[in-house]
């Protein structure tokens, strides 16, 4: 595979018969695959809504950024399209970290027919607007907002961008495309949920044309994402338990939208919940060591009352034992 396939979208995809959609529409793909071309997950469950918006950044060259909780899947969602699409993507996460260089670039010293000389090596925002490339800012409302108006210019509908170490003003890809992920919608952390996120700057969020919004998958998508992620649950009895996980973590986010309590079970700790049956064989131990031990000590009578209300069975304390039994059974 090489680093950069074709130039521009070479084929036509039907969205109905790629992605489940009732639809007619089409978007443009590419017919070969390079090295940043997500793998495809074929377990994924797309969101019809999101999934439209997400085309539409990719046909019509549009800045998408997808909103929502976390452990909805916002970031794979945009992978998972780039990966039907054939289009190369690169995930960019705004820890506090980033600085302006990395995204800009910076003079490093190199060697060079023995000799020490200094080079300017671009940062992922010049790499990736030279490229037919999607480029995703992960957690786009964490970056620091020194750091967040670099990439302002190329929020506009000409793209271009400035690099002023060099004197040179990059015109973007024509197959260049820009999404981000957000947990809030740029106003920050206003119910206490998500410590480090900052208020962006509203010139900059109403730069961006799509914001749509992935929330929690309907029970029967999130239980067929759960079985083909730990194929040992097969069989009407497992299923029957994954509805009462699920089931389980519907409430946590009816009582955490209800105030009641401060900590919710996202679609990705279910999942591990699921994996950790598989290494404990026990749901109630699972569960504890899955998510009732990051809650809050004064919540947890009530995530367990949830939780025999739906197991039919009570969370004892004394599980420690069990635990290590039921993992010397599996070894045995």
């Amino acid at each position: 595979m090489s680093d950069i396939n074709l130039e521009q979208p070479d084929i036509m995809i039907s969205v109905r018969d790629v992605f489940g959609i009732d639809t007619n529409l089409k978007a443009p793909a590419f017919s070969e695959k390079d090295s940043h071309v997500p793998e495809i997950d074929s377990a994924y469950q797309f969101n019809p809504e999101v999934t439209l918006a997400i085309l539409a950044g990719f046909s019509r060259d549009r800045r998408v950024m997808v909103q929502g909780l976390h452990g909805t899947g916002k970031s794979t969602h945009i992978e998972q399209v780039a990966a039907r699409l054939n289009w190369p993507c690169v995930r960019v996460n705004l820890d506090g970290h980033i600085s302006r260089l990395d995204l800009v670039g910076k003079d490093t010293i190199t060697l060079r027919d023995g000799k020490q000389v200094t080079e300017f090596q671009e940062g992922i925002v010049p790499w990736a607007l030279r490229r037919p490339t999607a480029l995703i800012f992960d957690e786009f409302d964490a970056g620091r907002p020194d750091v967040m108006f670099v990439i302002q210019r190329i929020l506009e509908r000409d793209g271009k961008f400035t690099l002023l170490d060099q004197n040179e003003v990059i015109q973007p890809h024509p197959s260049f495309r820009l999404f981000a992920t957000a947990n809030t919608i740029g106003l920050g952390n206003s119910n206490g949920l998500y410590h480090g996120t900052q208020m962006v700057n509203q010139a900059q969020m109403d730069r961006w044309n799509i914001v749509t919004t992935l929330n929690y998958l309907p029970t029967d998508d999130e239980i067929k994402i759960i079985l083909a992620r730990v194929p040992s649950l097969k069989g009407e009895t497992d299923k029957k338990q994954v509805e009462s996980m699920i089931a389980v973590a519907d409430m946590t986010r009816k009582s955490f939208a209800a105030g009641d309590i401060s900590t919710l079970m996202s679609p990705r700790t279910v999942i591990s919940w699921a994996e950790n049956i598989e290494i404990f064989r026990d749901v109630a131990v699972a569960f504890r060591l899955s998510f009732l031990n990051k809650c809050d000590e004064a919540e947890r009578p009530i995530i367990a009352e949830f939780f025999q209300r739906c197991f039919d069975q009570e969370l004892t304390e004394s599980w420690a034992s069990k635990a290590s039994q039921v993992m010397a059974d599996g070894q045995s």
